[in-house]
């Protein structure tokens, strides 16, 4: 087992990790940037290191402070969290290649599910259904480009090989408006990604958003451990998630989890990782792979029982998995709300000292956060401050726990978007569950509409 891991991350995955590692007996170091020595992963990590100043660059994204951190205090092992270096292969690299085990994919693993024209290839390889589109990067001839289009159907979106997080996409209504947007969306991502490589989909009207858990060893095993429904999303950024996903039935849920194991064994997927869907009229269609843990892993862990982070320090290791897909049994139903500090509605930032700080708790409640009364959060980070997550006998009960959660939560000196997931988990249409992606973007936009009236 490992002996010591240095934690690539900051906030609350930071502090999710150090708790896994400290049931496991595995030493901690935690590394920040002069902006968060007080955080609270900080303050109970075994050890800490300063790697640099505020801006994410010159610390968190600053790989020879990382591995020097990771020499002078004697770490055998890195995680990388979610976000940062991640799911960069030259992290990965860098760090086996510096004498270190990375917990995570392997690095030509991480390469080749990140671009997204790669991954899809190795997906259809597989046998996991896509979205129809573009075989590859679209070419420069624009009446190839123009052919491709008609084949696949308007409305299209074309996407950017590199891209990730929402970036990088673009959608086309009509023809006339194509050989515009893909050169658009070349140049950006160009800008953006280094890789100004587009391929085209099919955009379908009204998906959801439904993604895969695996875990796969070194060993040839791989399990799968149910969906989590995403889809209440702001401009491709989750808000709400939930597991398992409603009107997912266990055939469905069976032929999509097999198909992403066999994925995982032809790929040589090692740790933990995502397959996200599109799911429509039934089906499913392949988007991307995220190959780290996800923010939302807590509503898999409390429907299936699993560790996923203790899984992935086990897997670093070379151990093989505990469970078979047998052992993998799902049971009731479990919500995860992101609460970022911010306007609730406008979305502004809202970075500063807490006052007050009250967080839930009772039974089937599950908060993970790094704040504290006292703790001044910086503005030089993403605005995510903790995930309250809660787990029910069914769904109606989970609602009703986080309906309760919510309302005792208290966060005083800053604004968050609490009171948004509070309305939320009062809206008829969530309540009856299956909303498409849109679902949220349209609810913003009628609520505006009323309040301008």
């Amino acid at each position: 087992m490992l002996k010591k891991v240095l934690i690539a991350n900051r906030g609350e995955i930071a502090l999710r990790v150090l708790r896994a590692c400290r049931e496991m007996g595995i030493a901690t170091v935690a590394v920040h940037s002069e902006a968060d020595k007080d955080s609270l992963h900080v303050k109970l990590a075994d050890e800490s290191v300063c790697i640099g100043p505020a801006p994410s660059p010159q610390s968190y994204l600053h790989i020879p402070a990382l591995i020097a951190a990771a020499e002078v205090t004697g770490a055998d092992a890195i995680h990388p969290g979610y976000g940062f270096l991640a799911e960069r292969a030259d992290f990965a690299e860098q760090v086996e290649e510096s004498g270190f085990i990375f917990i995570g994919p392997r690095a030509d693993t991480i390469r080749l599910m990140g671009d997204k024209v790669s991954a899809k290839h190795a997906m259809i390889e597989a046998g996991v259904p896509c979205v129809p589109g573009s075989d590859g990067a679209l070419p420069d001839d624009e009446a190839e480009i123009l052919k491709i289009a008609d084949k696949v159907g308007f409305p299209v979106i074309i996407k950017a090989s590199g891209g990730g997080g929402g970036r990088g996409m673009r959608v086309v209504e009509k023809k006339e408006d194509l050989l515009r947007s893909v050169e658009m969306t070349k140049t950006e991502a160009g800008a953006a990604f280094g890789n100004p490589m587009v391929y085209m989909e099919r955009y379908l009207q009204r998906p959801r958003h439904i993604e895969i858990q695996v875990l796969a060893d070194e060993h040839g095993n791989a399990v799968y451990l149910g969906e989590r429904d995403c889809s209440m999303q702001r401009r491709h950024q989750k808000v709400i998630e939930e597991a398992p996903a409603p009107g997912i039935t266990p055939e469905e849920r069976a032929k999509i989890g097999q198909a992403c194991v066999e994925a995982c064994k032809r790929i040589g997927y090692r740790g933990a990782g995502t397959f996200e869907f599109l799911y429509e009229d039934g089906e499913f269609f392949f988007i991307e792979m995220n190959t780290r843990v996800q923010v939302e892993h807590p509503v898999t862990e409390l429907i299936s029982g699993v560790d996923i982070v203790q899984e992935q320090l086990r897997v670093a290791a070379g151990l093989p998995l505990q469970y078979t897909q047998d052992d993998i049994v799902l049971e009731g139903h479990a919500f995860e709300c992101r609460i970022n500090a911010e306007d609730p509605y406008n979305f502004i930032p809202s970075p500063g000292l807490i006052e007050f700080c009250h967080l839930p708790g009772g039974l089937g409640v599950r908060v993970d956060s790094h704040i504290y009364q006292g703790y001044r959060i910086p503005p030089n980070y993403d605005s995510l401050i903790g995930k309250i997550c809660v787990h029910g006998k069914d769904r109606g009960q989970a609602m009703a726990k986080m309906r309760v959660a919510l309302a005792e939560l208290a966060v005083n000196g800053i604004k968050t978007n609490t009171p948004l997931h509070r309305d939320l988990f009062q809206d008829p249409g969530f309540s009856e569950g299956g909303v498409s992606i849109h679902y949220l973007e349209h609810w913003l936009e009628e609520r505006k509409a009323n309040q301008e009236k």
